[in-house]
């Protein structure tokens, strides 16, 4: 069912409830997602993206309630990825000859994914499409938020900034604007997706944030391509982005450890106690990897100030749910980040010094050696690993 945004703006697109994964299995989406598609009904009717593949045959039952599918004049294509733009070739094959507005990379990710020749129309940033009765939809390269090809479409007059995955969650909702949302869910959806999305390309979104202001286009909503769209304090939104973009931390210190018999569990615990005995008004998180989902342990660290990573030696590696989390930060190379190994050890004791090698080889700045324990804590151990917790503390 089609949901009007404002004047002659429509939401077309599908809410996916029971969506749990996405990326394949890499992204968790614990509360479902949405595909958005806007519908602009003026003197031509344009489409901008479409839904997921395995939705199209729904949206191209639904779309015709709407709009008859022939009187479609053109199709933005915001981002090519296959959950904006999974309709395509239904659509092109009821009307082949519809120009589709995109990047120049998009042009290249389109036929990529479809391999299909169709009536490409690269656009630019400051490129217009007059869309009749007075009004234009201009277009802004917003590369790397977070594909090569993305783009924004900005609607003047209306005042409508559609962003595509920028300033978006994977939240699924039927209320359409984010002040109708639990706030809590939504700030925690908000900074999932960027932490475990965007963050690699925070230099390049700083810039882009820079740029996007500095055209100074009156913006009174903005509409995402997934979960709740945004309307009122719209700097709110924007300038959150620019400050994850910036090194962001919160005064949070996050644990994380795999462990066998449970004594890297103990150390965790007394390093915990001992972060939060220096200083009380942090936030300790304290996180089993082998029990955690790892986009949720990713969210934390990149809230945090300081992390430390533990795990036992094993085979003269790191435990494997640690190993792929450490691949995962590198890919993630969160900035402003110190970082410090922990763990126990019964025979040589590799896993430190691999920690220690991998967090360094992710971009993250070693605190210091770390602690490392013997067989499992005794009382005087774990007296050891609380005042390392206090020096840690001292030292992030």
């Amino acid at each position: 069912m089609a949901v009007r945004i404002k004047n002659n703006v429509y939401s077309v697109g599908k809410v996916d409830w029971e969506l749990r994964h996405f990326h394949g299995e890499e992204l968790s989406t614990h509360h479902g997602s949405t595909y958005n598609s806007y519908l602009i009904k003026e003197g031509k009717t344009v489409l901008i993206d479409s839904v997921w593949q395995p939705f199209a045959a729904e949206f191209m039952r639904e779309l015709p309630k709407e709009v008859a599918v022939q009187k479609i004049d053109a199709i933005v294509v915001n981002h090519a990825e296959i959950d904006h733009s999974g309709a395509m070739c239904e659509l092109l094959e009821q009307i082949p000859s519809v120009p589709i507005y995109c990047t120049p990379n998009g042009v290249k990710s389109l036929k990529g994914h479809f391999h299909k020749d169709w009536n490409f129309h690269p656009v630019r940033t400051g490129d217009s499409l007059d869309i009749g009765n007075g009004k234009k939809l201009v277009f802004f390269e917003a590369t790397m938020m977070h594909w090569p090809d993305t783009m924004f479409t900005y609607l003047p007059g209306d005042n409508i900034l559609f962003s595509n995955d920028a300033f978006g969650q994977h939240l699924a909702t039927d209320k359409v604007w984010a002040d109708l949302i639990d706030p809590c869910i939504l700030e925690d959806e908000l900074i999932k997706y960027y932490a475990n999305i965007l963050a690699p390309w925070s230099k390049n979104i700083d810039a882009k944030i820079k740029e996007l202001k500095a055209l100074n286009w009156p913006i009174e909503m903005i509409c995402t391509s997934h979960g709740a769209c945004w309307r009122g304090d719209l700097l709110k939104v924007v300038d959150k982005y620019a400050a994850f973009a910036n090194e962001y931390r919160e005064n949070r210190i996050t644990i994380v450890y795999d462990t066998i018999w449970g004594g890297t569990r103990v150390m965790a615990d007394a390093i915990a106690r001992g972060i939060r005995e220096a200083d009380p008004e942090v936030t300790v998180s304290v996180m089993n990897m082998a029990r955690s989902d790892k986009n949720d342990v990713a969210t934390e660290i990149f809230r945090s100030k300081a992390f430390l990573v533990g795990s036992p030696s094993h085979n003269k590696c790191v435990l494997s749910s640690i190993a792929l989390l450490l691949e995962e930060l590198r890919g993630l190379a969160f900035k402003g980040k110190k970082a410090a190994a922990f763990g126990c050890y019964g025979w040589s004791g590799e896993a430190q010094k691999r920690l220690t090698e991998l967090l360094r080889g992710g971009g993250y700045e070693i605190v210091d050696e770390g602690i490392t324990n013997i067989w499992e804590p005794d009382e005087t151990a774990v007296g050891r690993c609380v005042e390392y917790g206090r020096r840690f503390a001292a030292q992030v």
